[in-house]
C-alpha cells in the first residue's frame, strides 16, 4: 500500500436559459406586475422587487385626464407669484405657487404652477413634496410642455427617497429615448436604482449595454468592473444566461459574462456545454485576465474521467475534536490494505463541510480516485455525498447519519446505525425469545427517542405491544419515579386494589392513633404489587446510566437478574412469591464498556447483579469467536498492540471490501461506474464485522453481535434466527 496523506445542437446560453427558466418558474408564485401610481404616491425602499419583477411601461395615462381651460384671473395669479419667486426663499416661492394651483385647479396656468412648485422643490432637496408635486402634474396631463423635464426630476427624487422601483421605471424609460451623454447618465441612474431595488437582472443588462456603447477607456473600464461586480454574487443564474444570450464577443463585457456562464456549468455539472464555453472564451479571449483560469477549469473538466484504478481516497477529521475517531478508522483502513499496491489518498475533513466538499473534488479531479472511503460525521457525510453523486464518484460512507444512501446511486454506506440495533435487538427478543411485550426506559435526546421509536416501531410490526414508556433527562442521576410508573405504583389513586386496601386500612385502625394509622398505611402502600405486564424493558443508553436504572428496577420488584430456572427458584424461595415472573433488560452497543480494574468490563462492576442477564446488541466484539472477526483482532493486536473497537472494525473491513473488488483477476474495476457497479452487487464479504452485502438501496447488511451479560463478563449469544440487522 502506498499512502501520502494531503492537506448543430441549440447554443449553450440558450439552453441554460431555457432550463434555469423552466426550473425558477416552476417554483414562483403569481403576483402583480408593475403597475402605476397614485398622485400622492411616495413609495420607499419597501417597493424593492417581488420575485425579481421588472416593472414595464410608463405608469402615467397617455392623455390628459383633465381639460385645462385658460383663464384670465390664473393667469394674474401666476404672473405675481412668478415675480415674488425671484426674491422669495424656494420654498416659501413653492408654497406660492401651490397657492395658484388651488385656487384655480383646472386652469393652464395651474398646471403650470404645479410644475414650477415641482420644481423649487426638487432644487432644495426637498423630494418628497417634489414627487408628490410632479405626480400629480404628470397624472393631470402627461402632454404637459414640461413633462419630460418633469420626468426626470420625479425619477431622480424618487431615487433619492428610496423608491427605487418607481426611479428604475421612469428613468429607464426615459432612457430609451434620449441620446448622447443624456443617455448614458439616465441608464447609469437607472442602473442604481435597479440595483437598490432588487432588480438584478435588468441592472446587468445596463451595465453591457454601457460597456458596449462606452465612448472612453474609463467609461468602458468602469462599466466592465460594474459587470464584474454583479455576476459575483448578485445576480441569478437565468439572468446572467439571459444577457448572455446573443451577446456578441466584440462588448468588453463578453468575456466576464461568459466566463461566469462557463463557472455555471461547472456548478450544475454540466460537462459538455462547460467544455464548449470555454473553448469559445479561450478562442476569442485568449489573452483576457481570466483566460488562465478558464485554462484551467477546462483541465480540471478534462480530468475528471481520468481514473487511476488503483488510487482510493479517505475522507477522515485527522485534525478538530473528531481526531481521535479518525485516527482509529485510519488505523483499520491502513491494516485492510498492508501490503497491497492500493495507493492510499488521505484527506483532514477538519470537521468542516466546506472543507470536506473541496477534498471531494480534490480527489476527483486532481489524484483520480477510483473510489473514496468516509467521512464520518452526519453533516460531512451528506455534504460528501451530494459531490459524489454530482461527480459520479463511488462513495463508502462510516455515518450513522439515517438515509444517507438515498441521495444517489454512488453513495453506499457500512456503519452501525440506530435503525440497525433496532432491529436487530427487537428481532432476538421477539423471534429468539418469543417476547410479546416490552416497555421502555429511554434518554429524552436525539439518540434515545430515535432508538425508542424505531424499536417500538419494530415491535408493532411483528405483532408485539410496547405496555409502557417512560422517558428522563439526559443528565439524571435516580430513576425511583420513572420505575414506579413502569410498574403501575406512582399513581396508585388509579389502582382498583390500592384504593379498596385503602378502605380496609380505616376500618382496621378506626379508633387507634395516628403513628399507627401511618404505619398501617405505609405497610399497606409497599405491599401493593407491582403491575409487571412486560417481558422485557428496552433502554437505549450509555452502559453508566443503565448502571443506575437496573437498581432502581429491583426496587419496584422487577427481577431482572434471573438467566435460568435455578435463579428463579432461588429468588422465589428468598421472597415467598409462587407466581414470579422475569423481566430482560435489552440495550445497543451504549451498553459496551472498557474493562475496569478488575478486569471485568465496567457495566458489569458498576451494576452487579442487577445487569445480569441482560442482552444488548453491538457492530463488533473484540472477543468474538467469528472467525473473521479473530483474524482481525490478533492481526491488529500485533500490529498495534493494543484492542481494536468498532471504529477501526468498520474502517478495516470497508477498506477490504475495496481491496478485494481491485484484486479481482477477472474483473477489477477500471473506471468509477464500474467500482460502483462491482461493490453493488457484493454479497457476503466475510469481514471483522460479519458476513455483508449490500441492498438494493446500497446499505450494508450483516447480521450483528448479541451480547450476553453476566458475573463473569460479556459473552456472544448465538443467533438462531440468522435474521439480518443491517447496518
Amino acid at each position: 500500500m502506498h499512502t501520502h496523506t494531503m492537506d448543430v445542437r441549440p447554443s449553450p446560453r440558450r439552453a441554460l436559459l431555457v432550463a434555469l427558466t423552466l426550473l425558477m418558474t416552476a417554483c414562483k408564485t403569481p403576483s402583480a406586475v408593475g403597475g402605476g401610481s397614485s398622485p400622492n404616491h411616495s413609495s420607499g425602499s419597501s417597493q424593492q422587487g417581488r420575485n425579481g419583477e421588472v416593472p414595464q411601461g410608463d405608469p402615467f395615462p397617455k392623455k390628459p385626464s383633465v381639460e385645462a381651460r385658460q383663464d384670465e384671473q390664473a393667469d394674474k395669479a401666476l404672473s405675481q407669484a412668478i415675480q415674488q419667486a425671484e426674491t422669495a426663499p424656494r420654498k416659501q416661492a413653492a408654497e406660492s405657487f401651490l397657492a395658484v394651483r388651488k385656487a384655480y385647479p383646472e386652469t393652464t396656468a395651474g398646471q403650470e404652477a404645479l410644475y414650477r412648485a415641482g420644481v423649487l422643490f426638487y432644487d432644495s432637496q426637498d423630494y418628497v413634496n417634489a414627487r408628490k408635486t410632479f405626480n400629480e402634474l404628470l397624472f393631470e396631463n402627461p402632454l404637459h410642455p414640461q413633462a419630460q423635464d418633469a420626468k426626470r426630476r420625479l425619477g431622480r427624487a424618487a431615487l433619492e427617497v428610496g423608491a427605487y422601483r418607481d426611479a428604475y421605471q421612469m428613468l429607464s424609460s426615459l432612457a430609451e429615448n434620449a441620446e448622447g451623454a443624456e443617455r448614458t447618465q439616465l441608464l447609469e441612474q437607472a442602473a442604481q436604482a435597479g440595483e437598490k431595488a432588487g432588480l438584478f437582472g435588468p441592472s446587468l443588462q445596463i451595465a453591457v449595454d454601457l460597456a458596449g456603447n462606452a465612448q472612453t477607456p474609463e467609461a468602458q473600464q468602469a462599466a466592465v468592473a460594474r459587470v464584474q461586480q454583479l455576476v459575483e454574487g448578485r445576480v441569478g443564474f437565468v439572468d446572467v444566461a439571459r444577457v448572455a444570450d446573443g451577446l456578441s464577443p466584440s462588448n468588453p463585457a463578453w468575456p466576464v459574462l461568459t466566463f461566469k456562464l462557463a463557472r455555471i456549468y461547472y456548478h450544475l455539472r454540466d460537462w459538455t456545454r462547460l467544455e464548449e464555453t470555454l473553448n469559445r472564451f479561450l478562442a476569442e479571449a485568449p489573452n483576457h485576465p481570466f483566460a488562465g483560469q478558464a485554462r484551467e477549469l477546462l483541465a480540471r473538466a478534462t480530468r475528471r474521467v481520468e481514473v487511476r484504478p488503483k488510487t482510493v481516497g479517505v475522507l477522515l477529521p485527522m485534525t478538530g475534536k473528531y481526531k481521535a475517531v479518525g485516527e482509529a478508522v485510519l488505523r483499520g483502513v491502513k491494516l485492510a490494505l498492508a501490503g497491497s499496491d492500493v495507493e492510499l489518498v488521505v484527506k483532514d475533513t477538519q470537521g468542516d463541510v466546506n472543507v470536506t466538499s473541496q477534498a471531494m473534488e480534490q480527489l476527483a479531479f486532481e489524484e483520480g480516485a477510483i473510489a473514496v472511503l468516509g467521512p464520518i460525521t452526519s453533516d460531512e457525510s451528506r455534504r460528501a455525498a451530494l459531490v459524489a453523486e454530482e461527480l459520479q464518484m463511488p462513495l463508502l460512507t462510516l455515518t450513522r447519519q439515517e438515509d444517507i444512501t438515498t441521495i444517489g446511486s454512488y453513495v453506499f454506506r457500512n456503519m452501525l446505525t440506530n435503525s440497525a440495533q433496532a432491529r436487530a435487538i427487537a428481532d432476538f427478543a421477539m423471534k429468539q425469545k418469543g417476547f410479546k411485550s416490552f416497555a421502555m426506559l429511554y434518554p429524552n435526546l436525539p439518540y434515545g427517542v430515535e432508538l425508542a421509536n424505531d424499536f417500538w416501531d419494530h415491535v408493532v410490526q411483528n405483532g408485539g405491544q410496547v405496555r409502557g414508556a417512560e422517558t428522563y433527562a439526559h443528565d439524571q442521576t435516580t430513576f425511583t419515579s420513572e420505575a414506579k410508573k413502569l410498574v403501575g405504583r406512582y399513581y396508585l389513586e388509579d389502582r382498583g386494589d390500592y384504593l379498596e386496601g385503602v378502605r380496609e386500612v380505616q376500618q382496621q385502625t378506626n379508633g387507634q392513633d395516628a403513628f399507627r394509622k401511618r404505619k398501617a398505611f405505609e405497610k399497606m402502600k409497599g405491599n401493593v404489587e407491582p403491575i409487571i405486564d412486560f417481558e422485557a424493558i428496552f433502554i437505549p443508553d450509555e452502559w453508566k446510566r443503565v448502571s443506575l436504572v437496573a437498581p432502581a428496577l429491583a426496587v419496584e420488584d422487577i427481577v431482572t437478574n434471573a438467566c435460568d430456572a435455578r435463579d428463579v427458584e432461588r429468588i422465589r424461595k428468598t421472597t415467598g412469591k409462587k407466581d414470579l415472573k422475569t423481566v430482560m433488560l435489552l440495550g445497543t452497543n451504549a451498553w459496551s464498556s472498557a474493562k475496569g480494574a478488575s478486569g471485568l468490563p465496567e457495566l458489569v462492576e458498576r451494576g452487579g447483579k442487577f445487569v445480569t442477564c441482560s442482552v444488548y446488541v453491538d457492530g463488533f466484539f473484540v472477543d468474538s469467536q467469528r472467525p473473521a472477526t479473530r483474524r482481525f483482532v490478533q492481526a491488529y493486536r500485533k500490529e498495534y498492540s493494543s484492542d481494536p473497537s468498532l471504529l477501526e472494525a468498520y474502517g478495516y473491513d470497508s477498506a477490504r471490501m475495496v481491496r478485494q473488488l481491485m484484486d479481482s483477476k477477472q474483473a477489477a474495476p477500471t473506471s468509477r461506474s464500474a467500482f460502483r457497479e462491482a461493490l453493488s452487487t457484493l454479497k457476503d464479504f466475510d469481514g471483522a464485522t460479519g458476513k455483508t452485502s449490500f441492498d438494493d438501496k446500497r446499505e450494508a447488511q450483516k447480521p450483528l453481535f448479541l451480547l450476553s451479560v453476566d458475573n463473569k463478563g460479556i459473552t456472544e449469544v448465538q443467533d438462531k434466527t440468522a435474521a439480518l440487522g443491517g447496518s
